[in-house]
Parts: C-alpha cells; structure tokens; sequence
C-alpha cells in the first residue's frame, strides 16, 4: 500500500486541517504516503479531535455525508467537552432522503443556529420575482413620559456577568489554535473588551453595539486599546475605540492594518452625478390615522373612500372633560372632539433598536416613528438595514416642535439626561443615522407643514450632486399634547366636525392629523444597477419662500405659481404634460381659494378641455397630517400611478364658490376615474405649503415601463425552496411567520417568490426558522409550527466539516442531487474522472444502479462512491456561501477532509481511496477480516472496552449482547 501512494503529493491545506491520526492540526504539506498508511494502521482519534476542537472555540459541526453516523457521539463529545456553550451538530442527507429539500432543511439547521447562508443558488434557476412581504413585527410596549417603564424589558443588550468567574479565568482562556480566518481580529476585540467588561466569555460581547452601550468608558477604552496592542503588536491611538466605535467595525480596522490595507488618507474628490438625474422612489413605508400601517394599508383606504377620523385619544393624559367646549373664545379650549390619530402612538420598540426604556420614554414619538419606518423602508427596498453602515446614506427629515415631555430644566429622574436628545427636533434625522450607522448628510427640516416635502426636494439634489448613493425622505407628526388643537380654536381655524374638506363649498377649517411617512430614494441609474424596483420617479422638484405676504401666516398664490413653475422647468416639462395635482387642500376659506387660483394659473392654460388637470387631497381621507402632510400625498400618488386610478377625493361634490374654476382646465376629482394616458408616463404634482411661507412643489413620474412590466411567469410546481424567516425575539417570530402566511395565502403568491424575497432582502436577527417545500399550502402550513428552529449567537458561526468513514451509504444515495443540483452534478462527474484510473466500473452507473454495475456490498467500491459523494456535498455546501472553519474526517474520511481542505488535489485523493479500499479488500479476502499489527497494550486495551460494553449491554438482556 505505501509504495503505491508514494506518487501522492501532497499540499499545504488551505482550511484548516485536524488530524484524526496526528491529534494535531496539519499546517504543512505532510499528508504523503506515510500519513494515508498511518491512517490505514492507526486508531482512529476522532474524539479527542473534536474535544480538541471544541475547546478551540468551534461549537458547530457539519457531517458531511449520504447519512449522519457520527452527529450523535459529536454532539455527545461536544456537550461533555464544552457544557456550557450551545452547540450544533447536523447532518447532510439522510437515508431515503437525499434531494434538495432534505439538504436544505440541514442548511436550515445551521442557519438558524448563526452561520451565514447564501440561500440564492436555490432560487437562482427558477427566475424569481421580488414581491412585497411584510415587514418586521416591532414588539410594542408603552412609553409615555408620565408612565412607567421596567427595565427588565430592555433585552438587546449584552448577557449579565457572572461573578463568580472573574477577570483572571478568562485570561486564563486559551486559544487552542491561533486562526486564519476573517473573524479573528472581532474574536480578538471580543475577548479582550469580554476581559476588561469582566464577562465569562466573548459571546457576551454584541458585536454590532457601540462600545458605550457596552459599558467602556474612556479609561476602559484606553485599557482595550492597550490590550490590542500588546496582543497584535499595532500602535492604535488612544481614540481609536472612538473612531470605530463597534467591535465589528474596530476589528475590521484591525484587520485592514495587519493586512497592510487601510487607507492612508481620506479620499479626496466627490463622486461625479448628473444634476438632472431623475431619482427614483424604490421603497415607501408609512403610519396613518384608520389603522394605517403600510402603504398597501393607505390605499385600501383612500381606494373605499373611507375616513379615518376618530374622537380624541385616551392614553396621552389628556383631560378630555375640561378640553372641549363649543365656545372658539374659551381660553384653554378646543371647539372639535375629532382629529386623525395614530392608536399606537404611546408604544415603541425600544429594545429591538437597543434603547433602554427610560432613554425611549424620553424619546418624542416622532423619533421613534421614523426610526420604524426608516427600517421599514429598508427592508421594502430589499436591503439589509444593518447593511447600510458605514455608507454615504442620507437622512432627510421633516418635523417640527412638539409639545412631548417637560422642559430642560424640569425632567423628572426617570428620564434626566436624555430629554435633549429625546425632544430635540434636530435629533430626528441624527436618530436614524446613528441607529443604522449612516455617514452621509443628516438633516432636519422644520417648514411646518410643508417640512417633509422641502426634505424630499433636498435628499433629491443632495442625491444628484452626489452628495451620498441613498437617501431617506420623509416626515413626520404626533401630537403628544392638544396644543394645536387649543392654538388654531382661537384662530377659528378648524372645521367643526373634524372634517377636512379641501376646495368643497363646505369647508370650513382644517382637521388636524398625525402620521409619518418614509421614501427610500436612489438616483434611476443607481437604482438599475442595483436591480432595485423603481415604484415612481421624482422629475423635478422646487422650493421658496412667500416673502412679505398679507400676513405672517396668509399663503401667495404669486408664490405658490412661481415654486410650480420651478419644478416643472426642473422636469423639463410643460404644465400639460402633468396630469394631477395632489394639492396641500387643507380646506380652509382663505388657503384652498389661493391655492386653487394658482394651479388654474399654470396648470389650467392650454389644456384640452377633454383633459383637464385633476385635483385632488388625502387629507379629505386622514386630515392634515401637518410635517407628514407633504408625503403622504406623495404615497399617495405613487400608489394610484401604480394602480392607474386617481381616487376620489372626499366632500368634492360642490366645489367651492370663492374659485373661478372657469378661469382653466382644472377639475375636483369628484369620483374615482381610470388614470388613462397614451404614448407618455403617467405624471403627478405634489404640493406643501407652511404656516412658515416656505412652499414646495414635486413632480411626480411613472416609473419607465422596463421597471413596471411583469416578469414572465416561471413554473414553479414540484420545485423546492426555503422559506427562511427570522425576529428578534420569539414572540416576534411568530407574528412574522403568521403574517407571512396570511399575505401569501391572501395573494396565493408563488413560493419562489415568496422564498427569494425572504431569502435575499431581510435582515437575518438571533430567532430564526426555516420552513422547506414546494408546495404553498404545505409551506404556509409549516410556518405554523416550523421543524427548523435555532438561536444564532451574536457573532456568526463558522462550521467545521466533518467527514465520515464507510457505514453512511445506501443504494441510490445522491441520484436526486445528480438531477437536481448542477453544482453537485459537476463535482461529482470530476470525482468520476478522477476514480476512473483505479476503478473497472463508472461512478454514475454505481449511485444510478445501472445494469452491470458493482453493488456497494464491495469494499473498493463503496469507498470510492462515499468519497465522491462526500466531496461533492462539500461543494454543495460551499456553494451555498457555507465555508468551512475546519474539516476533520474519521477513517477514510479522512481522505475527503484532506481534499476539501486542499491538502491533497482531487486525483491524488482519488488515487488514495481508490488504492486503500481495493487493499482492504484484498485483506478481507483472504481472511475474512481486517487484521491490523496491534501492541500487546493497543490489544488488552480493546479487549477490556469491548469487554465492559457487552458486560453492560448483557444486563439489558441477550438481545442487546447480539
């Protein structure tokens, strides 16, 4: 046996490589001719292996074969070495099971247990197409300044410490092996700050949180800079936990210094953009009055022509009893009981966005409404919200002062030293960057009610001039107080039933309103590059200033026609080239008549009669949502353009006398009318005006027929897909699987579809399951009770491969991945090519049971076929974005190991097995079985153990002794 391998060469493996035969990591090119006959003769050390891997800090094992044999004593071997650590241990295939859907519920295994999956290689052949799936399921508890919060609810942070072990154990700790791989320097952040922090263990240690959440300090700061040093031999300055103020991204500044990657300088220059770029809308999400949670909500309700206006909140601490009175000059008074509210306006999710409760009750509502729904739009984009860190992504946000939570100087305990923060509209914007870690321009907007428009207009020339790549654009208002209310009663400025009705001869004030609403915005070309779904594209946009009108607060319509004038000249249109203003409306005597006389000026002019400029207001719908006013007309006209319908705007019967709507082709959308247009691109206007003077004015356009026309359809029956979904808590687990099941049982959407939208555009949190099929309803059925579950830990989890001896084979093992998996296929036929040499019989021909063919009774035969298939499920894996930490194999396995880690090429593998069986098989052949050269202690040893397990198994009865 040893002459004939002496032709194998052997390499320096390229994955880690333990040793069953050594007891030893292989770090050089040692397997030769020596090693495989050492592996033939030796015992095989498989358990001290994993115990030795185990202390090394792996707690994940994949067996890589037709069907688990060793997960068992592994997982026995791990839960006896390391007591305290969660481990996973999982299979490949199984017995009678051995297609796709069986490997993918193991890849589930591992994924709901942390390690990082590229789940897209299952959708890839099938063509999927991104469809809308909910978005997370926020956990809500209440957060009002005069309640009360536990701070037992606050669960993002890092584990408690233990006292009972201290500081010096965990110095004590050693690392068995020093790694190569990309996580080694976050291990390395994560051990040393796990010391001075005096946690147990690295796993305490949250990666993604900012070092002073964690608990450092300056003087801590300066003591795990010293640390790092003293370990890596760097100079980092003492701010350096400052300048990166994560263990993620310290250690991959770690890792850019000690790979003589980091940049020397900032870079100088600004990216280059089009100034005339349209910029595309690729995600909207929004809260509104009437139960509005998501903009497929909003429609529902602007499409039945419903209102969403409700009596006066009952959780804000208001006294109701004493704040109405029917009389407007009451002092302290309001005249209405009605208004459009948020119901949920008091809860928040603070521990999902790691906010202890006191800081979040301090909180303004609004920030935590646009913190929501920034990570909403997000995810409706497609993207990884935690992806974003560290990019030129843009915060622009609409707000203005509210009336939540006492003065400066009069904060109660529960929330001193974060009212600044919490109320401060400047924070807004900051708020989300700083949570989702954004770089580019963060800016708050206080116009009044025309805020979150002029936000828009800025994130678009922020975006054009290439100021950042992505931007969010929104606004938002919730009124914490009824001070509004109070304030526009003296004005008699509000319409007596809480009704706003814009441009009706029945108006008589506006309704106040709350509501928040976010786009996520990207320039066109960036947004098809990026395989972005483009929902509409901004043309144009304008703002300015009334100047010295007829009062501080009074609208001009000179102003207002020259703001539309700008944004169509920023188009590149002319007004007949724009089909309907959604118009500020608030539906007062004095603004819709000025505000009407305008859109006639410009927009009237030169129109056919037949196609008049349709005018229209969502505030008819939901009130006046004042800094969210602006976009949610621009939600709104997003939604009909994709919908081809422009809605009804309520109360619009009989418009208003004090407007010459004979002066121009302009016309109240009295009804619901099909948005018809030929040969052009449906096109709106958005218009905001301020209590400030400032006005904007947004040119809305269809998004280009390339990016709304429907994919073909893809046959999708009899094919297998993960549906892998995961929460931050259990709890939100559930609701997430329970409101994907509703949705796509409601739409009775493909499960491609559904699997690719869920696989490639959510965030993957710590909670996780995975449901496996091909058929919906069975898939929906699964996401009930799923049969995958796992935790992942905070750091993603790095798998070791391990590999099999003979004992996991079975006929027609691997026959469905060869039709199923072009990935398996390929490897497995250069396996064949390989073994061809050595072998008298075809691979593919053994595994398909082709006529002629030897049976896996064989000894030479069934080893080679176990190898091929162990290396090809190898790649399989890999594939699938799982790469090894480490790979470990028992017996002949050993000879896979040794390939996948590169230690030896794929032929002089095939060459060792193929040989090492075929004298295997010659020893039995002789002797009817294989005899190694034993020591006379090697051989009392066995006879003792095997003496003292029948001894054991004979106590149980005579069948257990067979």
């Amino acid at each position: 046996v040893r002459g004939l391998l002496e032709p194998v060469r052997p390499h320096t493996p390229r994955v880690p490589f333990f040793s069953t035969v050594t007891g030893e990591w292989i770090e050089a090119a040692v397997a030769d001719a020596g090693y495989w006959y050492a592996n033939l003769r030796q015992t095989v050390q498989l358990e001290p292996a994993v115990a030795a891997l185990a202390a090394a800090g792996h707690g994940a094992f994949v067996e890589v074969s037709p069907h688990p044999v060793l997960t068992v004593p592994v997982q026995a071997t791990l839960e006896a070495a390391a007591p305290d650590r969660t481990s996973v241990v999982t299979g490949t295939l199984r017995r009678g099971e051995g297609g796709l859907a069986r490997f993918y519920t193991s890849l589930g295994v591992l994924w709901s247990h942390g390690a990082d999956v590229d789940w897209a290689p299952a959708f890839t052949p099938h063509g999927p197409r991104r469809v809308e799936l909910p978005t997370y399921a926020f956990q809500r508890r209440r957060h009002w300044i005069d309640g009360t919060a536990d701070a037992s609810e606050f669960v993002a942070g890092a584990s408690a410490v233990d006292d009972s072990v201290g500081t010096a154990a965990v110095e004590e700790q050693a690392v068995a092996r020093p790694a190569a791989a990309p996580g080694d320097s976050l291990r390395l952040v994560r051990e040393q700050a796990a010391v001075i922090l005096g946690h147990t263990g690295a796993d305490a240690v949250d990666p993604a949180r900012s070092f002073k959440e964690l608990g450092f300090d300056s003087v801590t700061a300066v003591e795990l800079r010293d640390r790092l040093n003293a370990v890596t031999g760097l100079r980092l300055p003492t701010t350096a936990v400052y300048e990166h103020p994560t263990p993620q991204r310290l250690a991959r500044h770690l890792t850019d210094l000690l790979d003589g990657t980091a940049p020397t300088a900032a870079p100088t220059g600004r990216r280059t953009a089009d100034d005339t770029e349209p910029v595309a809308v690729v995600a909207m999400a929004c809260r509104f009055p009437g139960g509005v949670r998501s903009p497929e909500d909003l429609w529902r309700l602007i499409r039945d022509e419903s209102e969403a206006l409700t009596d006066f909140p009952t959780d804000r601490g208001w006294d109701l009893d004493a704040l109405h009175d029917p009389d407007p000059d009451r002092t302290g008074t309001t005249y209405v009981r009605r208004g459009g509210f948020l119901t949920d306006a008091a809860e928040f999710d603070a521990a999902f966005f790691g906010i202890s409760p006191r800081e979040a009750t301090a909180m303004d509502p609004q920030q935590r409404l646009l913190l929501e729904t920034a990570w909403e739009a997000a995810e409706r984009a497609g993207l990884d919200p935690r992806g974003l860190h560290s990019t030129d992504t843009g915060v622009f946000v609409g707000a203005t002062a509210s009336e939540y939570g006492p003065r400066l100087h009069e904060a109660p305990d529960a929330v001193e030293g974060h009212v600044l923060t919490g109320t401060s509209v400047s924070v807004a914007s900051g708020r989300i960057a700083y949570t989702l870690g954004l770089e580019g321009p963060a800016v708050t907007v206080d116009t009044a009610c025309s805020s979150s428009l002029v936000a828009l207009h800025l994130a678009v020339r922020s975006l054009r001039s290439g100021e950042c790549s992505l931007a969010f654009a929104g606004g938002a208002t919730v009124m914490a107080a009824p001070g509004m209310f109070v304030e526009f009663s003296r004005q008699r400025g509000l319409a007596a039933d809480g009704r706003c009705k814009p441009f009706s001869a029945d108006a008589d004030g506006t309704a106040w309103a709350e509501g928040v609403g976010m786009l996520l915005l990207e320039r066109l070309s960036d947004a098809r590059r990026n395989g972005h779904r483009v929902l509409a594209v901004i043309r144009g946009s304008a703002v300015n200033q009334d100047g010295a009108s007829n009062g501080l607060t009074a609208p001009n319509g000179l102003s207002q026609q020259r703001v539309i004038r700008a944004a169509l000249a920023d188009a590149g249109l002319t007004p007949a080239e724009v089909d309907v203003v959604e118009a500020h409306g608030t539906g007062t005597r004095l603004g819709d008549p000025i505000e009407a006389q305008a859109l006639i000026a410009i927009y009237g002019q030169g129109r056919d009669a037949d196609r008049p400029l349709w005018l229209g207001s969502v505030k008819s719908n939901i009130g006046h949502a004042q800094a969210a006013a602006g976009v949610a007309g621009v939600i709104k006209m997003v939604l009909a353009m994709r919908h081809g319908v422009l809605p009804r705007s309520l109360y619009a019967e009989d418009p208003s006398p004090f407007v010459d709507w004979s002066a121009g082709a302009v016309e109240l959308l009295a009804e619901a009318r099909a948005w018809e247009v030929g040969g052009r691109p449906r096109r709106a206007g958005v218009s905001s005006f301020g209590i400030s003077g400032t006005n904007a004015h947004v040119i809305l356009e269809e998004a280009p027929v390339a990016e709304t026309a429907d994919a073909p359809d893809t046959p999708d029956r009899g094919v297998v897909v993960p549906w892998p979904v995961s929460a931050r808590t259990p709890a939100a687990l559930a609701e997430q699987c329970a409101r994907i099941a509703a949705l796509v049982t409601e739409r009775a959407l493909s499960p491609i579809d559904v699997g690719w939208s869920l696989a490639s555009g959510r965030t993957a949190f710590e909670h996780r399951c995975v449901v496996v099929g091909s058929d919906l309803s069975a898939l929906v059925a699964g996401l009930d009770e799923p049969s995958v579950t796992g935790v992942a830990p905070a750091s993603p989890v790095s798998p070791v491969f391990v590999f099999p001896g003979q004992g996991s084979q079975w006929v027609g093992m691997a026959v469905e991945l060869l039709d199923s998996s072009p990935v398996f296929a390929e490897r497995f036929a250069a396996c064949g090519a390989a073994l061809a040499p050595y072998v008298d019989w075809s691979l593919v021909e053994v595994v398909r049971g082709g006529a002629g063919a030897p049976g896996l009774e064989r000894v030479d035969v069934v080893q080679p076929v176990l190898w091929a298939v162990m290396v090809s499920l190898a790649a399989l894996w890999r594939a699938h974005g799982v790469e090894p930490a480490a790979v470990v194999g028992h017996s002949q396995g050993e000879i896979a190991a040794a390939c996948v880690a590169g230690a030896l090429s794929l032929e002089d593998a095939a060459r060792v097995v193929a040989l090492r069986s075929r004298a295997i098989r010659r020893i039995a052949g002789r002797g009817g079985m294989v005899s190694l050269a034993l020591s006379r202690a090697d051989a009392e040893g066995l006879i003792a153990r095997w003496a003292g397990r029948i001894a054991v198994a004979a106590v149980n009865g005579p069948a257990s002794v067979v």
